[in-house]
């Protein structure tokens, strides 16, 4: 198939309810997957009709997505010995970076997010908690 027939095909997609996206998965590929959002299925039978034109992923790019990461992109580490400084509700927080872990008020935590969370008694992202990473509408 043409690239310019699979774009087509899958434009053509966009246009269909989940019914119409269920039938058009039955006629190419079979039995459906039991989803029930058509954004999902739309894109995985997007997927589907690519793949079986122009061929899927190499076997060294599929294991790499099988690798376990975080997608949560890492925050650099402050170094042993600083202090961190937050006020919330009139009161001033201090937390002492220990290396592998952080001191307030003489307890020991395993993240800042911990300390964030005995601060406020709610979650909270603690590096975004004590300034060291920008809210998501601040970027």
């Amino acid at each position: 198939m043409s690239t310019s027939n699979v774009t087509e095909e899958v434009e053509a997609l966009a246009r269909l309810d989940l019914e119409g996206l269920r039938d058009t998965w039955r006629r190419r590929f079979g039995p459906p997957p039991a989803l029930r959002s058509p954004d999902l299925l739309r894109h995985a039978l997007a997927w589907r009709l690519q793949a079986a034109s122009f061929g899927t992923l190499d076997p060294e790019t599929r294991r790499q997505l099988r690798r376990p990461t975080s997608s949560i992109p890492s925050v650099p580490q402050p170094a042993a010995g600083t202090r961190l400084a937050r006020e919330w509700k009139g009161e001033r927080f201090e937390v002492e970076v220990t290396g592998d872990d952080f001191l307030h008020r003489g307890k020991r935590y395993a993240s800042l997010s911990e300390v964030a969370r005995a601060i406020t008694g709610v979650r909270w992202n603690g590096p975004r908690f004590f300034g060291l990473r920008a809210a998501e509408t601040d970027r």
